[in-house]
């Protein structure tokens, strides 16, 4: 009787283990979606607002931003870059924010 207990035990730990694990990688999975969004729309902001693209801020954030966007970045072509970088970019955005939507639940229910 001690074994079949001590099994319910052991099972009940990995239950909650794998449970943790997937948790901590399901809101990973979700942070890196959010920081890669915050990214293309601050560069969105960036450049619709007018920064100076010499600044070192705005610099780094192109930066990250232009392989971020993926193959979004010339999807449309406007004539004013300004809302070439805005309709682009932030498709881009929203891409990111849905995909990783869609992968954190996949991760939740396979996990």
């Amino acid at each position: 009787m001690a074994e079949h207990s001590e099994r319910r035990h052991q099972r009940g730990t990995a239950v909650l283990t794998r449970a943790r694990i997937v948790g901590v990688l399901a809101g990973a999975l979700r942070w890196i979606g959010t920081i890669v969004a915050v990214v293309l729309v601050a560069h969105v902001v960036l450049t619709v607002g007018g920064a100076n693209p010499e600044n070192g801020i705005t610099q780094f954030v192109a930066s990250w931003a232009d392989p971020l966007a993926l193959g979004f970045r010339d999807l449309f072509m406007p004539e004013d870059p300004k809302a070439r970088v805005l309709v682009n970019y932030g498709i881009a955005a929203l891409f990111w924010l849905i995909v990783t939507s869609i992968v954190v639940k996949i991760v939740r229910r396979l996990g």
